[in-house]
């Protein structure tokens, strides 16, 4: 469970009145949207990211990624979600409980109004790469598994061990090829260097 990780990419969420009461509605992430610094790299979902795991995966609504507090699931018939071409969409049939209330209420005064989604990722399902000096762009072009979509208080941005190590690989290959690189310019430049005292002997 260590490499699950959390992330909000979403636009707002609302609440609005279905026909048996109401019903939560909006983007759990969306496509193309660079996330926040995740400590030196920065992230991406490709459009089709959850495809495979939408379909697959048994998926929990929680409220702040807290298993106690389900207001939804898909195999219960009571979360709902597709693809678009922004992201994944969601709709959430909260359960009447005092949790569900609570959020409800809370959504219609606008106080809370973000989503947040908990997945794990395959490193063949991943690209990493970077302009310049810029920070790592990390594209995930497909979710392995979805674990939640939550509702949530504060926006969470946990990266995994996993993914870090995958920037550091990149960065100390990276650093490797620069110093190859420099090397063989300065065994160039001594080459040079040679020929020419060799050429002003000649004459």
């Amino acid at each position: 469970m260590k490499d699950i990780e959390k992330r909000v990419l979403c636009r707002e969420v609302r609440v609005d009145s279905g026909d048996s009461g109401p019903v939560i509605r909006g983007y759990a992430a969306v496509f193309n949207t660079l996330s926040e610094d995740l400590g030196g790299f920065r992230e991406q979902l490709a459009t089709g990211a959850f495809s495979d795991a939408i379909g697959a995966s048994d998926v929990r609504a929680l409220i702040n990624h807290d298993p106690n507090l389900v207001i939804g699931r898909n195999k219960a018939g009571t979360l709902a979600m597709r693809e678009d071409a922004t992201g994944l969409y969601v709709e959430i049939v909260p359960p009447d409980t005092q949790a569900a209330r609570d959020l409800v209420e809370s959504m219609k005064r606008g106080d809370v109004n973000q989503m947040s989604f908990a997945f794990t990722v395959g490193k063949e399902d991943q690209t990493w790469a970077r302009d310049g000096n810029g920070p790592w762009i990390r594209t995930i072009k497909k979710v392995s598994r979805l674990f939640d979509v939550s509702v949530v208080t504060y926006p969470a941005y946990t990266a995994t061990e996993a993914a870090v190590r995958a920037m550091s690989e990149l960065e100390s290959a990276e650093a490797a090829k620069q110093e190859a690189e420099a090397k063989e310019r300065r065994q160039r430049e001594v080459r040079a260097r040679e020929l020419d005292l060799l050429q002003a002997g000649a004459y």
